[in-house]
């Protein structure tokens, strides 16, 4: 069993990394791979030897909730929390105002005494009210040996909170006596809370432009349907047509449909009646969505229908030959999905640090406070505790985590609103790097003419038979102009292959092949060292689509190819292949840019918090406020770069490309 399912709670790659152990640990698990930024884990596992309900127990033992049940709403449930996220942040922005108010004296309220004990209150009711779950996922945590940035952030508060709550009732006895000014750290402990639940609702806020591509194909299913229940006749002896409207979920297979002008169709199914003011016995249906073709359908008796088609012209009845999750369109909403929970190499990478990143800052914090300490006595106490605990602030490893899986997301996102279907993260990441295109003929590059007989097919002309598709030429055109080599197989003879290959612009070409010499030829040219990527819509093209570096498949072909093939695409516009390496070529240049930043951010920042300057004689420190405002900026940065760069910065459509 495979499945795709939310997860609730987690920030940071620490999280994802947790969930992704905690589940792979399991037994009758065989694989999980979990994505940050989809919020979601898609879990391959034996069903005789664990239940959904069961991995729930486990996770939500570590501090996150999996959503298995079909009664409740992800989206209902993430409005809800955003909701309260955005309540707890207005609220942690009053307590820290007038928290730093009082700090910095610009609000008087009696003695030092009264101000620093009405802080301590403020600050208190902050932790509870508004950064309550910090403290109680880092007890879970702990319990099960695991530790993310909510252990960071209830070290943090809670090592200056208690500093301050120390010094508000002895500060006097203990410094006073020594000859030591002291001071209290309420506004550091209420801003480190702000900030990060600031940093959080901005970066949800982002989060959803990544998953605008599901909630538009989600939206293209309806949620009602009418039942056709035939014929009754009336008081005047008329006859009228029975309908009843019902929940999608309540379709059966077998049962009648009518869908009308502007109307969704609700489910897979086969046409017995159609009829439209332009073609008596025909209604025209837009099914641009699913397939990228402009132009409207005609369906008549016995063509097939599509969920999420619109019919755009006349009306239909079908009879459900597929509904819920067994439709195309449900297949690829979960191709897209499992697609955008699929994991690159580099980011199995970036989650194996993940899993040690937050007790090495531990770590770090530690060693800091006992450096500062030895090196100064106890006058140095106050400077060695804020030190640390800007540490432990600042090493956020939210923009390290989200760095890959952001782009990755949106990329693949920009790939399905173009019609492109992208399997596994691999081959988004893989097909900016292929020098070699090899493509089957028929299907592919060229479609047969449906006017002719083919039982006489071979005494016409070339041009007039197996017609090249539109833009083929033009594809293939922009794929040599970036330095990619294209190769044509076919199983047509050799006066054929050669014609429609100069037809198409390519130099290399193989005629009378059989299923074998593709595979032959595709391992050939990876044993040459090239990067090698298959086009097929057939059967025969499967071996050689397994081969592959990069499998692509065309969405009108068999079955079989799209379950080899790591991309399809869903339309017969080829352009549409080397607009997927233009933006395979954009989501990597991505990557890179985020992980450089995510990195530099942390090998800067870590040794400022620390403290390092004093030692060159610079008296400068990041206080544990700033070190959590800028922890917050570098999440929200790496989204927005994404987002800006794969999405609204926008790459242009393949019919501009050439311009």
């Amino acid at each position: 069993m495979k499945k795709t399912v939310p997860v609730i709670g987690m920030a940071c790659s620490a999280c994802s990394a947790n969930v992704e152990r905690k589940l792979n640990s399991l037994n009758g698990v065989s694989s999980a791979s979990v994505s940050l930024p989809a919020r979601t884990a898609t879990i391959e596992y034996d069903e005789r030897v664990i239940s959904l309900e069961q991995m729930k127990e486990e996770i939500s033992a570590i501090g996150y909730d999996m959503v298995i049940e079909t009664g409740r709403s992800v989206v209902e449930i993430e409005r809800r929390e955003y909701t309260l996220l955005k309540r707890r942040t207005l609220l942690a922005w009053g307590c820290s105002l007038l928290v730093m108010a009082i700090s910095m004296g610009w609000l008087h309220i009696g003695s030092k005494t009264v101000a620093h004990q009405t802080s301590m209150l403020l600050a208190a009711a902050c932790m509870v009210c508004c950064g309550r779950h910090f403290y109680v996922n880092a007890v879970k945590q702990l319990r099960h040996g695991a530790a993310n940035m909510d252990t960071l952030v209830a070290l943090s508060t809670g090592i200056a909170f208690a500093f301050s709550v120390f010094n508000t009732f002895w500060g006097d006895t203990f410094w006073g006596a020594r000859g030591m000014e002291w001071h209290t750290y309420y506004d550091a402990s209420v801003m480190i809370i702000t900030f990060v639940l600031t940093g959080r609702l901005i970066e949800e806020r982002a989060r959803k432009t990544t998953a605008s591509a599901i909630r538009q194909l989600m939206g293209l299913a309806p949620k009602t349907a009418r039942i056709y229940k035939g014929e009754k006749t009336d008081d005047k002896g008329e006859k009228q047509s029975v309908y009843e409207e019902v929940p999608i979920s309540t379709i059966a297979l077998g049962d009648v449909i009518e869908v009308r002008a502007g109307e969704k169709i609700p489910v897979d199914g086969m046409v017995n009646y159609g009829e439209s003011f332009m073609t008596p016995g025909s209604a025209y249906v837009d099914e641009s969505m699913i397939t990228g073709e402009p132009s409207p359908a005609a369906k008549r008796l016995g063509s097939s229908a599509l969920a999420g088609t619109v019919v755009s012209q006349g009306k239909l009845r079908l009879r459900a030959k597929k509904t819920g999750e067994d439709t195309a369109l449900a297949q690829i909403i979960r191709m897209v999905q499992e697609a955008q929970g699929s994991k690159a190499p580099v980011q199995r990478a970036v989650d194996r640090v993940a899993l040690v990143f937050v007790p090495t800052v531990a770590a770090l914090s530690l060693l800091t406070f006992i450096v500062w300490w030895a090196a100064g006595g106890s006058s140095a106490l106050p400077h060695a505790i804020l030190s640390a605990v800007s540490v432990l602030v600042i090493a956020c490893p939210c923009a390290l985590g989200l760095a890959t899986p952001t782009a990755l997301m949106v990329g693949m996102g920009r790939a399905a609103k173009r019609n492109i279907l992208i399997k596994d993260a691999t081959a988004l990441e893989r097909i900016c790097k292929i020098d070699t295109l090899v493509t089957d003929k028929t299907g592919t590059l060229t479609i047969p003419n449906p006017a002719i007989d083919f039982t006489r097919a071979d005494a016409l002309p070339l041009e007039e038979r197996e017609t090249l598709k539109p833009h083929a030429r033009e594809a293939i055109s922009q794929l040599r102009a970036r330095g990619i080599e294209v190769y044509m197989m076919s199983g047509d003879h050799e006066e054929a292959a050669a014609y429609w290959a100069a037809q198409a612009g390519i130099d290399h070409y193989q005629s009378k092949v059989r299923p074998q010499d593709k595979e032959d030829l595709v391992n050939r040219l990876r044993q040459e060292g090239r990067c090698v990527a298959m086009v097929g819509d057939g059967i025969n093209d499967s071996q050689a689509l397994a081969r592959a570096d990069v499998s692509i498949a065309m969405g009108r072909g068999t079955d079989i190819a799209m379950d080899v093939a790591q991309m399809t695409l869903m339309s017969d516009d080829l352009r549409r292949i080397p607009e997927a390496v233009r933006l395979s070529r954009r989501t990597v240049s991505t990557i890179h840019q985020n992980l450089f930043w995510a990195f530099i951010y942390n090998i800067i920042c870590i040794p400022l918090a620390a403290g390092l300057p004093y030692l060159f004689g610079w008296e400068f420190q990041i206080t544990p406020m700033w070190a959590s405002a800028l922890m917050a900026f570098s999440s929200v940065s790496v989204v927005a770069n994404s987002v800006w760069r794969l999405g609204a910065g926008g790459l242009n459509p393949p019919e501009q490309q050439t311009k």
